[in-house]
């Protein structure tokens, strides 16, 4: 079986990034070197407030500024940290209604697989879409501007995707939390603090 995790899925715990490949095996990819206390701390800040300053992060994870741009510059070096995001609010900007539509397709063929996702990256009204297991096999997220926007984008975009055997669509009916991280991500974490030549 193939598994495919979203991005957000991929785990610091360690220093280790888990990558799923087409044949479903397994490649751990190792940071540099592990990571530490504070660098959990800087981590746990910046997924708060990602615009925080150099002097601002290392008061609040007690180093100098300087400490503190080199920790966060080596995490972005090693892919702790992936890029820095405006977090849009959709509903302000008219997308109102959050869609979660789960897609089974006609066979798992390799060729069936790799013209499906061909396709789907280039849905315009998807965020997110991951293959997964059980009993179906693909995820997406569609956000609209109204029943009458999902009517449209079905016919138009999903129902238009290849090899496409059945579509079923849920309509989030209220949010009840979504973070950047999972909060145990950051606790115990890197409780071996390495010393790094750095003053606080």
């Amino acid at each position: 079986m193939r598994l495919r995790f979203p991005s957000f899925c991929n785990s610091f715990g360690g220093g280790i990034f888990p990558i799923a490949t087409r044949k479903g095996s397994f490649v751990i990819e190792s940071v540099s070197e592990p990571l530490d206390a504070t660098d959990y701390r800087i981590l746990q800040e910046l997924s708060v407030d990602g615009r925080v300053s150099d002097v601002a992060l290392g008061e609040r994870v007690h180093l100098s500024s300087t400490a503190a741009a080199r920790r966060r510059k080596i995490l972005e070096e090693q892919g702790a940290i992936r890029g820095y995001n405006a977090d849009l609010d959709l509903g302000r900007l008219g997308l109102h209604i959050v869609v979660l539509v789960t897609i089974e397709l006609s066979s798992q063929a390799e060729q069936v697989l790799n013209e499906f996702e061909t396709a789907v990256v280039r849905c315009p009204s998807m965020s997110f879409c991951s293959f997964v297991s059980g009993d179906t096999d693909f995820i997406m997220i569609v956000h609209v501007r109204s029943f009458e926007d999902y009517d449209r984008i079905y016919r138009s975009e999903l129902s238009t995707l290849p090899h496409v055997a059945r579509i079923r669509s849920s309509f989030v009916m209220r949010q009840v939390a979504q973070r950047t991280a999972p909060p145990i991500l950051f606790r115990n974490s890197g409780r071996n603090s390495s010393s790094r030549g750095e003053s606080a």
